[in-house]
Formats: C-alpha cells, structure tokens, sequence
C-alpha cells in the first residue's frame, strides 16, 4: 500500500519508485553526522530492506516530473509492536517551515504502525521527537546493543555482489 499526503504545496509519499537517490545519498553521506562514509549501494540496500520510506517533496511527484525531494526517512518494522525509525531528514534550505514536525507526524500516524514501539537514534532532535511521544528509554540496563561494525558491512556487501 503506497499512501501520499499534502500540506500546501509539499507532498509526502511512500512510493519508493519516486525517491530521488542523489539527494538521499546526497544528504546522507556527506550532510549528515550519522552517514558519514556510507557510499550509494548501501544507501540503495538500505531503501530496498526498508518496510517503509517517506519521500518528502515540494511539489507532487506523482504529477510534475520537476517536484524537489526535500526531505527523507524510513521506517523497518514487523508493522505489529516494533518499528525503528532512520535517516530523518529535511534539506537546510526547507527547515523552519514545520516540515519535520509534518514528516514525523505522518510516520507515527500511519495506520500499520499505530501502537507500535518506536525506536531511534538521535544526536540533536530530542525536542522534535518528544512532541510525538517519544522518550529515554526505560532501564537502559535491560537493553542491549551490538554496534555498527561498517568495516564488516562493506565486506559482507562486496562478497553478496561478487557471486
């Protein structure tokens, strides 16, 4: 199911067939502090595995070829009680119009991840995710967390590409 929303004349959609993976990688490899030596394929194998990605655009996508991807995140879910939300961005020069507040409001409102524990990782959006609900999490010592190892992704990559 692909769902589009509007608000004036921005447009969000789940259609992964209208991303726009140069400002995805764009953002994501050199813009952001989290994807920082990440490189395209992996950005694409990302996209692929994800359950759901929001397209955030100024224009619509579905009618004007011209429509600018502004902004991005993606969803990995089992769409029951577990959902993790990534790559959340909006491009400078849209910030401060209240389009983050609408991309994340459209996240936790879809219908399939209603009720669903979302998980994050952020450095400096707190105050943003707060107003949805979000917060620490609860006895930290209970959790656990095996860390990002890119030096073992790339290879584990490379040799799935080889064969």
């Amino acid at each position: 199911m692909k769902s589009t929303y509007s608000y004036n004349q921005f447009f969000i959609t789940t259609n992964k067939d209208l991303l726009n993976l140069d400002v995805i990688e764009r953002f994501i490899c050199h813009d952001s502090y989290w994807g920082q030596g990440m490189n395209r394929d992996l950005i694409v194998k990302s996209i692929e595995n994800s359950n759901l990605c929001f397209g955030l655009f100024d224009g619509n996508p579905q009618e004007n070829s011209t429509a600018k991807q502004i902004g991005f995140a993606r969803v990995i879910t089992d769409f029951v009680r577990f959902a993790y939300l990534a790559d959340v961005f909006v491009i400078k020069e849209y910030r401060g119009q209240g389009l983050s507040k609408w991309l994340i409001e459209t996240i936790v409102s879809e219908p399939r991840l209603k009720g669903a524990a979302f998980h994050l990782t952020t450095k400096d959006a707190h105050s943003l995710y707060e107003k949805f609900g979000f917060r620490p999490i609860d006895q930290p010592e209970n959790r656990m967390l095996r860390p990002l190892n890119m030096e073992q992704i790339y290879e584990a990559y490379k040799n799935t590409t080889d064969n």
